[in-house]
């Protein structure tokens, strides 16, 4: 079972699985973003969904963290059921910083309506059309959105995920061309942070990411300067930031 936890100094999530888990998350991730031709206005966030779809590709080959969870099996169990069996089963697991996190799950909400959209062809009650009802793919990305935000509702007191949730559901129009740079200055922020300030700042980044303030907005104008003056597209410019070698998660 597909499961979601806080990192212990609240540096953002930590998704387990195991091997089944993570190969249906991945799939479905990446059928719900599509390609790039899909949402030529959604390219940088549909590259931060891909972002994670990276790291679970990575922990089926081997290279990120696995745990040992318990499978229910005891001595006495595998006596009567006759069968020798291990005590455990190996999951996968990755880490994601909280700001990235919050927002792939909003980024999700949205591609999740693209999806609809298409599978529908646009009906007015798409997500209640029997070609999306029951879905797999979008049963699997709500699954996964699901135990994020009991995650975060953990993480947080009462009235502040309230707050968070409230702010999370917004329009799908949201997504196009929203300057992810600024993700990652939000990111290299939220790091520097002491765990108590990371837990009083989680609704602080939602507001960020959300609102688009003036902090949002100078960035972008320094992005889209940059491009038109380096004749490249705004996805491509990149911040002088840098991430820490080592995450305090």
């Amino acid at each position: 079972m597909l499961r979601v936890s806080s990192t212990k100094n609240l540096g953002g999530i930590t998704i387990s699985g195991d091997h089944g888990d993570f190969e249906s998350l991945y799939d479905s991730l990446h059928e719900i973003v599509g390609g790039e031709e899909d949402h030529p206005y959604h390219e940088a966030a549909r590259i931060r969904v891909l972002g994670v779809c990276y790291d679970l590709r990575h922990a089926l080959m081997g290279d990120r963290e696995i745990i040992l969870v318990e499978n229910g099996m005891d001595k006495e169990k595998k006596k009567r059921m006759g069968t020798i069996t291990p005590d455990a089963n190996v999951y996968y697991s990755i880490n994601v910083i909280w700001p990235e996190m919050l927002f792939v799950l909003m980024a999700l909400n949205d591609f999740c309506r693209f999806y609809a959209y298409k599978l529908t062809k646009g009906r007015y009650d798409m997500m209640l059309d029997k070609s999306v009802i029951w879905d797999h793919n979008i049963a699997q990305i709500r699954l996964f959105q699901a135990e994020a935000a009991k995650c975060l509702q953990e993480a947080v007191e009462g009235k502040t995920y309230s707050r968070i949730i409230n702010m999370m559901v917004v329009g799908y129009t949201w997504l196009e061309g929203y300057i992810t740079q600024y993700l990652d200055v939000l990111n290299v922020r939220f790091l520097d942070m002491d765990r108590e300030k990371r837990m009083k700042n989680l609704s602080i980044m939602v507001k960020r990411l959300t609102e688009k303030g003036e902090e949002y907005r100078s960035i972008e104008r320094t992005i889209l300067e940059a491009a038109k003056e380096y004749d490249r597209n705004p996805d491509d410019i990149r911040l002088n930031l840098e991430y820490p070698e080592q995450i305090d998660w």
